[in-house]
C-alpha cells in the first residue's frame, strides 16, 4: 500500500491550493516544500523587524481564488482582512513628474483627459472592451483545463462569448495600446503592464492589455504580508487532513513504465503515492525530477523547446522614514519605445539596466505593522538578466543595489539614500537559489503566444501517468490568482480521472 494518496511537491499557491482541495476530496495529502514557508514568489519573509514580500505585491481577478476558498468551504473575504488599494498606481516620470490613476474609472478619464481629451474617451472604449472580455471569458479560461483541442472547444461553448475577443491573440500588447492611445504620456502609463507576463510592449500578447483595465475592478493587499493567502489555504486545507512537511526537497519523481510510483528526497528518502502534483518549473520537473529516459521522443523535444520566463532583481528596503511616494504601487516609467529597446539591447544582451523602470512597492502605505513604529518598507522590482555579460550577480549585487538606490533618491524618492536602515537584494541567481526555478523565472515559463493555454505543459501529463502539474508553467500561466486556479483544475481533473 502506497503511503500518501497523493503527493504534491511544491507548496506555492498552485501546489497548496491541489493539497487543500484534495484533502478535502478525503484522499490522503502530502505537499512537500523545500523551503521553509508555503507560497513560492507569493511569500514574506522578516530581517531586522522588517516584513518583505518576497515577490508577489498585491492580489485582483479574485474570482479564481474566491472561487477555491468556497470550495474549501470557506471565503476569500472571511479568511484575510483584505485592505483596498487606491490610487491604482502612481506613474513617476524620468524627470521626477508624476500623475496618479485612482480606481474609479471616472477618475482615471478626468486624469487622462488633462493629458489629452480624445485619450481621455478613449478611455472608456477600452474599459468597456475589457470589461465584457472580463465577464465573458475570466470564469471559463481561468477555471478549465486546457489539456487538448477538446478542451478549447468546451470552453467555447461554455462561454461562446469568447471567441469575439480571439483577434487579441494575433495582435501584440503594443498594438492594442496605440490603438487607444495616440499620446505619448498616456501610452507610457499603459506599457510597463505587459511586463506582468514577462514580455515587452511588442512581444506581449495582446489579450494582457487586460490588466490595465483589470486593475481598475479592484486590488488589494493581504494583512500580514503576501504570504497570508498561501497561509490561508494551507490553514483550510489541514482542516480535511492536509499534511504539509518543509525543508524537504524533492530529488526525483519515481516512475516505472510511466506511471509516477511516489518520490524520492535529497537525503535518500522515498515516499510512495500512485499520484504525484507538481508545482515545480515544468522544465526542471521533466528533465530533472523525471528524466528525459522516461519521456518519448515527441514529448522531450517538446519541452526542451519552451524558454523560460524573464528574470528580475529584488531591492528590499528597510528606512526610517515615510518616503515621498503616492500609492502602494508607483511605477517609474519612460516612452514605450524605450520598454521595447531595453529587452532587445539590455536585458537579452545580459545588461543590467542603467535606472531603475519598474515596480515600487509600498506596503507599510497599506500596513504600517510590517515595520516598526516610524519606519516602512520598499519592495522595489527591476527587470535584470539571468546571466551578465562579462560578470555574475554574485560579484555585482551589493554595488548594483547601491547604485539602483542612489538613482531612484535623485527623482523618484528623494533622500531615500539617507533613511536606509536595512538593504537587501535577490538577483535572478538567488531566485533560482532560493524557489528552485531556472533561470530566475518569474513566470514559470515565457508567456507568449505559443506557450499558451493548450500549448502550454498539461495540467494532466500526457507522458507520464498518475502526473498532474499546477504552478506558473502549466495553465493558465503566472501570477496569483492563475496559479491559485492551476491548483483548483489539477483538483479537479484527479476528481474526474482517479
Amino acid at each position: 500500500m502506497a503511503d500518501y494518496d497523493v503527493i504534491v511537491v511544491g507548496a506555492g499557491n498552485g501546489g497548496i491550493t491541489a493539497g487543500a482541495l484534495l484533502a478535502k476530496q478525503g484522499r490522503k495529502t502530502l505537499v512537500l516544500e523545500q523551503s521553509n514557508r508555503v507560497g513560492g514568489c507569493c511569500s514574506t519573509f522578516e530581517r531586522d523587524g522588517y516584513k518583505f514580500d518576497l515577490g508577489a505585491s498585491i492580489v485582483e481577478v479574485v474570482y479564481p481564488i474566491e472561487l477555491a476558498f468556497k470550495k474549501l468551504g470557506s471565503s476569500f473575504w472571511e479568511e484575510l482582512d483584505l485592505i483596498p488599494c487606491d490610487p491604482i498606481y502612481s506613474y513617476i516620470f524620468q524627470d521626477g513628474s508624476r500623475i496618479n490613476y485612482p480606481l474609479s474609472l471616472e477618475g482615471t478619464a478626468e486624469v487622462i483627459s488633462k493629458i489629452d481629451p480624445e485619450d481621455g474617451k478613449k478611455w472608456f472604449e477600452l474599459a468597456d472592451y475589457f470589461a465584457e472580455m472580463m465577464k465573458k471569458t475570466i470564469e471559463a479560461f481561468f477555471t478549465s483545463p486546457a489539456n487538448n483541442f477538446i478542451d478549447m472547444a468546451k470552453m467555447v461553448m461554455k462561454q461562446p462569448g469568447i471567441l469575439k475577443f480571439l483577434p487579441l491573440f494575433a495582435t501584440s500588447y503594443q498594438d492594442v495600446i496605440k490603438k487607444y492611445f495616440k499620446n505619448d504620456v498616456v501610452q507610457q502609463t499603459m506599457s510597463f503592464q505587459s511586463f506582468y507576463c514577462g514580455l515587452p510592449p511588442e512581444l506581449a500578447p495582446g489579450f494582457i492589455a487586460l490588466i490595465p483595465y483589470s486593475e481598475h475592478e479592484g486590488i488589494w493587499y493581504p494583512r500580514g504580508g503576501m504570504i497570508q493567502i498561501p497561509m490561508a489555504i494551507k490553514r483550510l486545507g489541514e482542516k480535511y487532513g492536509l499534511e504539509v512537511q518543509f525543508n524537504k526537497q524533492v530529488e526525483k519523481v519515481l516512475v516505472r513504465n510511466r506511471r509516477v510510483e511516489g518520490v524520492r528526497l535529497t537525503d535518500g528518502t522515498e515516499i510512495t503515492s500512485d499520484l504525484v502534483v507538481s508545482n515545480v518549473n515544468a522544465k526542471k520537473l521533466y528533465l530533472d525530477y523525471i528524466g528525459e529516459e522516461h519521456l518519448p521522443w515527441l514529448a522531450r523535444y517538446g519541452i526542451k523547446s519552451y524558454e523560460v520566463s524573464m528574470s528580475c532583481f529584488m531591492i528590499y528596503v528597510g528606512c526610517d522614514y515615510r518616503p515621498p511616494l503616492e500609492a502602494h504601487h508607483s511605477l517609474t516609467i519612460g516612452p514605450l519605445e524605450m520598454m521595447n529597446d531595453f529587452w532587445w539591447n539590455d536585458f537579452k544582451k545580459g545588461r543590467a539596466p542603467e535606472d531603475v523602470h519598474g515596480l515600487i512597492c509600498w506596503p507599510t502605505e497599506s500596513d504600517p505593522s510590517l515595520a516598526p513604529e516610524g519606519h516602512h518598507v520598499l519592495n522595489i522590482m527591476g527587470m535584470g538578466p539571468y546571466e551578465l555579460s562579462g560578470t555574475n550577480w554574485d560579484k555585482e549585487k551589493q554595488a548594483y543595489a547601491e547604485k539602483m538606490i542612489n538613482g531612484l533618491s535623485k527623482t523618484a524618492i528623494p533622500e531615500l539614500a539617507d533613511h536606509i536602515t536595512m538593504l537587501d537584494i535577490s538577483t535572478p541567481l538567488d531566485f533560482e537559489r532560493r524557489l528552485l526555478s531556472p533561470g530566475g523565472a518569474i513566470y514559470g515559463l515565457q508567456m507568449d503566444i505559443p506557450a499558451q493555454a493548450t500549448f502550454r505543459p498539461s495540467s494532466k501529463s500526457k507522458s507520464i501517468k498518475g502526473l498532474y502539474l499546477t504552478g506558473a508553467s502549466t495553465h493558465p500561466g503566472g501570477g496569483v490568482p492563475s496559479t491559485i486556479a492551476s491548483g483548483l483544475i489539477a483538483a479537479e481533473l484527479i476528481d474526474k480521472y482517479e
